[in-house]
């Protein structure tokens, strides 16, 4: 009876702290990142920014889970589009990988005026980069869609659909880079409200535009680059007021509204070896899909099914990697080595648990999560393989994306860079290769390569992590 009226006072204290935690950390916390302790200061970072990844997230799964209705066709326009845009992608994390670092060292230096003066000049970098891509990539959208090996039937139904995507990506870089500079700051609520709002937009005019509900135009396909682009346009503009608004740890006024080259050049050194980084792994993509695209549409289809779903859970993780680059640069900002790398342990612990769960949810329920987007045989049988070979090696995932995500944290973007050229170029596609056609397993031996070579380099980083060069990275 004793112990009755000492265990249960104590458990409600810790759902009450759990609780306090959550609201907290969703509100937004004043919080000095640089002091106190670690685990809650993770905590308090990580729950925005994993919501914040299941919202970007969100784009893909619903944009597939609708366009799935249309076909294989349309399925695989919208993969190999994302193939191309994963490019894209490459360019904004990079940007956005110099954006947080420099914002997270200023603010741990306790030094606002250059924090702002940061962000400035990386939104001027975004902006200066995505309007050349969205020329260039419209005009050049069929082309691209052939180079992949499309179908002519997958041309003709998505080049519309790639040229919006395409040409409208200054909203993606923008979003991207903007959200960077609230997490460098450690404000992550600011983040996760941007997403709010484009995923709102985003889930409401999907399948207005896809189908011709209502008023609305049928446009199939392209409908659904017409209803994510201005979701994600909406989130841009709730980023940019907030930024002027002045409520946050970063906060722009006219006099930051010029050019300084000084602060340019140092975020174009930064981000230039992000930007190879993030290439090199996404651009490896491409590779898997032209690998597969030698086994028809329903392969690329479950495949694009498959990976979507994977990255929805992934995606969630990469919050608590960026927590523990938020911790990192913030910590090496206030002459705190240690804690930096005491924050990266923690956090690749957590993730670990989480991705570990989710590997375990996809083994047992992978066909009837394929079977939510499509009904075709031939595309749940590719989809549930990629999903339940994948998923073995989550667990290893955790740690090699904190770990980079470290590195990054801490400005030293050039070590992940040599760990992704390994692993992705010289590893991963020739094994992917050698494992579909040398050996005969098709697509499963590319799915077999995709989880052999992330955990390689799960392995590699945490290894090199150990050492310890990245503390004496200057930004």
């Amino acid at each position: 009876m004793t112990q009755f009226f000492f265990v249960r006072p104590f458990s409600a204290i810790l759902r009450s702290q759990a609780w306090a935690t959550l609201r907290e950390a969703i509100r937004g916390s004043h919080q000095d990142y640089t002091e106190g302790p670690i685990g809650r200061a993770v905590v308090l970072l990580a729950i925005p920014m994993v919501l914040e990844m299941v919202l970007e997230s969100v784009f893909a799964v619903v944009d597939v889970f609708w366009v799935s209705k249309l076909g294989a066709d349309a399925v695989a326009t919208v993969g190999m589009t994302e193939s191309i845009l994963a490019l894209i992608y490459a360019v904004a994390i990079g940007l956005s990988m110099g954006a947080a670092a420099t914002v997270a060292r200023r603010i741990g230096e306790k030094d606002p005026e250059r924090a702002a003066a940061a962000a400035v000049q990386s939104i001027a970098l975004g902006i200066a980069v995505a309007v050349p891509i969205g020329i260039l990539g419209a005009l050049s959208a069929r082309r691209l869609l052939a180079l992949l090996g499309a179908p002519a039937s997958v041309v003709a139904t998505g080049v519309h659909f790639t040229q919006i995507m395409l040409g409208a990506n200054v909203v993606i870089l923008l979003l991207f880079l903007i959200n960077a500079i609230f997490r460098g700051a450690g404000d992550a609520t600011m983040a996760m409200r941007s997403l709010w709002l484009a995923n709102i937009l985003n889930l409401v005019l999907d399948p207005c535009l896809i189908f011709g509900l209502g008023p609305f135009p049928r446009l199939g396909v392209t409908g659904a680059a017409v209803a994510t682009t201005c979701g994600r346009g909406l989130g841009v503009l709730f980023q940019v007021w907030t930024l002027r608004r002045g409520r946050g740890r970063v906060v722009i006024s006219r006099r930051h509204l010029h050019l300084e080259p000084r602060v340019m050049l140092r975020l174009l050194r930064v981000s230039a070896n992000g930007i190879v980084q993030v290439m090199i792994g996404t651009a490896s993509w491409i590779g898997l899909v032209r690998i597969l695209a030698m086994f028809g549409s329903a392969a690329l289809a479950g495949y694009t099914i498959g990976i979507r779903i994977i990255v929805f859970a992934i995606l969630p993780s990469w919050g608590l990697s960026n927590a523990a680059a938020t911790m990192v640069g913030q910590s090496l900002g206030a002459k705190n080595p240690d804690r930096a790398e005491r924050s990266v342990w923690i956090a690749a612990l957590y993730d670990m648990f989480f991705l570990g769960g989710v590997g375990i949810l996809f083994l047992v329920f992978a066909g009837p999560l394929v079977r939510c987007f499509t009904n075709d045989p031939s595309i749940v049988a590719y989809g549930t393989g990629c999903l339940r070979i994948v998923s073995y090696g989550f667990p290893f995932y955790a740690y090699g994306m904190v770990t980079t995500q470290a590195f990054n944290g801490a400005g030293d973007t050039w070590t992940p860079t040599w760990i992704n050229l390994f692993c992705f170029w010289i590893w991963e596609i020739p094994l992917a290769y050698f494992l579909a056609q040398k050996l005969g397993l098709g697509p499963p031996g590319v799915f077999s390569a995709i989880a052999i070579a992330f955990s390689t380099l799960a392995v590699v980083s945490s290894l090199i992590f150990r050492q310890g060069k990245w503390k004496q990275k200057r930004v």
